[in-house]
């Protein structure tokens, strides 16, 4: 109990510096009494319309955005992790990312538009590719009319390599221009977030996400294997299918909209079972409330590091994920928490 306390705090926490922190520095009271302001409280503390804007417009859609990508990643590694019973398993095995980045690099490249929404036309792309990767590896991992899991740690390699393949294509046939704009989506960024932008991320990421923890106590009869799993009544098969489907959704929205993120999905749950222990009641939870916390930190870090330019999230990510892991990792070896 004492550990969800600690991670609430933190997120509360990391939330209000990211208010305050940035190119225009906004004291904490000042963005409490802002606040108070919008939701209708009388204040007498002068408020600078300026620090108003940017708050408003801004940095909270900015945090709000950041804290939901993150608790969407954490728990898609977090479910990916149970259902191939390995720490080491993320979003990535099963080719969503991969479908995503194919996806944006030929809208990005080919110039592709959709009439009316052009605005929408990369998110909608890299959605697609996603849905479409997910898909073709759903298929490929039947046999017999049920889901193989191996099959689809394999068909996900497959899916990766081909994917990885069209979207080196599309790097070697960009101008100047398109490659620019395509590695900086590679990289990842929260500096175009927008209400709206809020407002989906709220029905593709945050909703699949609660419906993620009701799969816990499957995932955790999953642990004993296949066979028990089957004879103490679990669906296997509609749980197999379920977990594939909410990491698609979660995971293609959130790259459609930042980008790509690394290590999120990866180091976030191994993290929670060092904290919580192995129990997926526990870890789930655990993973969205840290999850949101590291992102957040990570967005933090991006627009603070070389004010008042921003770092690429996706390299601050894999800077700390990527060493942190490897420590993980190390301490796996002398304890096994898994």
């Amino acid at each position: 109990m004492r550990t969800f306390v600690f991670l609430c705090a933190l997120l509360v926490a990391l939330t209000f510096l990211s208010f305050s922190n940035g190119a225009v520095s906004i004291s904490v009271t000042e963005c409490m009494y802002i606040l108070l302001s919008t939701i209708g409280f009388d204040v007498s503390y002068p408020i600078n319309n300026i620090h108003q804007g940017v708050l408003l417009e801004i940095r909270i859609p900015r945090t709000i955005l950041a804290i939901m990508v993150g608790a969407g990643l954490s728990i898609s590694g977090a479910l990916m992790q149970g259902l191939f019973r390995n720490p080491l398993a993320d979003p990535g095995l099963v080719g969503i990312s991969s479908g995503a980045a194919l996806g944006a690099a030929l809208v990005i490249v080919l110039g592709w538009s959709i009439p009316f929404l052009e605005y929408w036309t990369l998110p909608i792309a890299a959605f697609i590719g996603a849905v479409i990767s997910t898909i073709c590896v759903m298929r490929l991992s039947q046999m017999g009319g049920k889901t193989v899991v191996t099959n689809m740690l394999l068909a996900g390699i497959a899916i990766n390599a081909i994917a990885g393949a069209g979207t080196g294509l599309m790097v070697y046939l960009a101008e100047e221009d398109q490659l620019r704009d395509l590695t900086f989506w590679t990289l990842g960024s929260f500096g175009g977030a927008k209400w709206i932008e809020v407002q989906l991320a709220f029905l593709v990421i945050v909703i699949p996400s609660f419906i993620g923890l009701f799969l816990s106590r499957s995932l955790n009869i999953m642990l004993l294997g296949e066979a028990q799993a089957h004879m103490l009544g679990v669906s296997l098969e509609k749980i197999k299918k379920t977990i594939v489907v909410l990491v698609c959704i979660i995971v293609g929205s959130s790259v459609s909209m930042t980008g790509m993120i690394g290590f999120v999905g990866l180091v976030v749950p191994h993290l929670c079972r060092m904290l919580v222990g192995a129990d997926n009641r526990k870890v789930i939870p655990a993973s969205i409330l840290l999850g949101g916390s590291l992102l957040l930190a990570s967005d933090l870090l991006s627009r603070t590091l070389i004010m008042p330019a921003e770092f690429p999230i996706g390299i601050v990510t894999s800077i700390v994920g990527g060493p942190f892991f490897l420590m993980l990792l190390s301490m796996n070896q002398k304890n096994q928490v898994w």
